[in-house]
């Protein structure tokens, strides 16, 4: 069976970069339009799942593809290591709270998934503990989809080359200290690691399925995104709600 993670992190020869940057554009402009009817009609919610190594462009696109939607109908949250406040709840507990109403666009920039993956790569679960975690995981994503939350599930598949060429800017461009982090250095040692780690969670977390997206070419990952996220909204056949008789 053919790895995931196999695939190219860069864009296919034959597309033109800037081109594909303007369906882009064009493809931003349809999710916004789709979006204040998913918010007015009041029906569905879409749950965005962002996941890769560091370095993958995860701040970047959402603020370039996400940046044109409506602020009342869309939030995003970030997750770091757990507060010792989180710690003391169900590892799900921080990501359940801040799942999407109907209406709404929530997009989780990294996820529940880190709190399988890290542990996994530390050697804090046993195979046990993984194994119940994986379960919570589906089962979390199962409850979503049974109340109107549709998920999407992106793993942003970046290349060695471009992250120690991303990671080395943040020690050299002003303009990214502030994304500087030392810890990400030594992570980054631990690469063959987060790739088995990152296998386990698509075979078996794949309901529903994830997406891979090359990401060594921002343009190019934006791209891929915004129209798996435009394919979702279409397919919702999304429409005004009729005016309300007294």
């Amino acid at each position: 069976m053919t790895s995931p993670l196999s695939i190219s992190t860069r864009a296919p020869k034959l597309f033109d970069k800037e081109k594909t940057k303007v369906k882009t554009e064009l493809l931003k402009k349809e999710i916004a339009d789709l979006q204040k009817i998913l918010f007015a009609q009041g029906k569905h919610s879409i749950l965005i799942i962002l996941q890769g190594l560091d370095a993958s462009g995860k701040d970047g696109l959402v603020a370039n593809v996400f940046s044109g939607l409506n602020p009342l109908g869309v939030s995003v949250y970030a997750y770091k290591a757990p507060t010792p406040e989180e710690l003391a709840h169900d590892f799900l507990w921080r990501v359940h709270k801040n799942s999407p109403e109907r209406g709404m666009i929530h997009i989780f920039n990294r996820s529940h998934y880190e709190d399988l993956l890290v542990p996994v790569v530390n050697g804090n679960l046993d195979e046990k503990k993984t194994k119940e975690r994986i379960s919570d995981i589906n089962n979390f994503e199962l409850l979503l989809h049974n109340h109107s939350t549709h998920v999407l599930k992106f793993y942003l598949h970046i290349s060695k080359e471009e992250q120690k060429e991303r990671l080395t800017e943040r020690q050299t461009n002003p303009k990214k200290f502030w994304k500087h982090n030392d810890g990400d250095w030594e992570t980054s040692k631990k690469w063959n690691d987060y790739m088995k780690a990152y296998l386990q969670i698509f075979k078996h977390c794949n309901q529903p399925n994830w997406h891979i997206i090359p990401a060594d070419q921002n343009w190019y990952k934006e791209y891929q995104v915004a129209k798996i996220v435009l394919t979702k909204l279409q397919s919702l056949k999304l429409e005004y709600p009729a005016m309300m008789k007294k």
